[in-house]
């Protein structure tokens, strides 16, 4: 089955085609900078912290062609910051001025029961662009480890490598909000590898 899908802007090829209950992004388009608008990353605060650094890291360093605005930089917290309602009401105000948002898929964020499964839902609500990130190098849905609640939705998932989460902040937020509701209800994208190879990864 072959399903066509809006180009970002000028796309040489624009098709997806099923391949494990995920559709195959396949398309080489023109790369902008989407970084001015707010990413929302949602991750494990205890076990996978250190990616969350890692990508502050790529954003500090001059070196590195890679920038996101941080929706956690717009609103820093107040010592009040263990009363759960209060951090709620916080991260919500975040959400609200995001544009996309970042999840890091760890070992243990399907098990997570306090604000990662609050937050997912609070993005799916918001009918924001998501993107999923693998901490293990999956480059498709990994099922032992994404939470349940994003399985079947219309994400995109990606391996956590700086290149491919450039490429999809880059082009995966517009894609979105040009898809029709029947087609995002097939569910999940993921990059060709031909995507992969283009960024030597």
């Amino acid at each position: 089955m072959v399903i066509p899908v809006a180009p970002l802007i000028q796309a040489a090829a624009a098709v997806t085609a099923v391949i494990g209950g995920a559709h195959l992004i396949d398309k080489i388009v023109e790369e902008i900078m989407g970084y001015s608008d707010p990413t929302y990353v949602i991750f494990d605060g205890d076990k996978d912290k250190w990616a969350y650094a890692y990508m502050k890291g790529w954003k500090e360093n001059e070196r590195i062609n890679f920038d996101f605005r941080d929706a956690h930089d717009l609103t820093p917290m107040t010592s009040r910051a263990q009363d759960e309602s209060y951090v709620k009401s916080h991260l919500r105000e975040r959400m609200k001025g995001s544009k996309q948002a970042i999840v890091l898929v760890g070992e243990s964020t399907k098990d997570l029961r306090k604000y990662v499964p609050w937050e997912i839902d609070l993005a799916l609500e918001q009918d924001l662009p998501i993107i999923v990130v693998n901490l293990n190098g999956t480059r498709q849905m990994d099922s032992s480890r994404c939470p349940e609640v994003l399985r079947n939705k219309c994400v995109v998932h990606v391996d956590f490598k700086l290149k491919i989460i450039k490429h999809a902040l880059d082009n995966w937020p517009t894609e979105y909000r040009r898809l029709t509701a029947d087609v995002k209800a097939g569910g999940g994208r993921i990059y060709n590898s031909s995507i992969y190879a283009n960024f030597g990864i």
